[in-house]
């Protein structure tokens, strides 16, 4: 999954702004600041994506900012949402891996004492390429 840009709309508030991003049935969050604001909207993005994908279904796909409608009193933002960044902040969890490679080169790396893990994770990095 690219990057997806969602328009979100954002309501002033007393203190801070509540958000909603019309794409995403349930999608809200609020922030005292409008930094905070998106900060926020965009973990909720990921959230309900994530459900999205658990219930394998379809990700909304966002739509055109001068499509969407709101208040006066409102406004409308592009929030950016970056699937890979959003699971390396959040899915830390670790998976084990079996593989195998010729005995020689495995002599040779522990001889190195060479971090396999590391090694098969800079080398997954690269083929894919992702920002380390």
């Amino acid at each position: 999954m690219k990057k997806l840009f969602y328009p979100a709309v954002f309501h002033p508030e007393d203190t801070g702004y509540s958000v909603f991003v019309p794409d995403i049935d349930g999608c809200f969050s609020q922030g005292d600041t409008l930094e905070e604001a998106i900060e926020m909207v965009t973990d909720a993005i990921g959230l309900c994506l994530e459900e999205f994908s658990e219930r394998q279904e379809e990700v909304p796909q966002p739509s055109n900012p001068k499509n969407v409608t709101c208040e006066p009193e409102d406004f409308i933002a592009l929030i950016e949402f970056d699937w890979i960044a959003y699971q390396k902040k959040h899915d830390t969890k670790s998976v084990k891996k079996t593989l195998t490679i010729p005995s020689w080169l495995n002599t040779l790396a522990e001889e190195q004492h060479i971090n396999f893990s590391g090694v098969l994770q800079s080398a997954l990095k690269q083929q894919l390429n992702i920002d380390r």
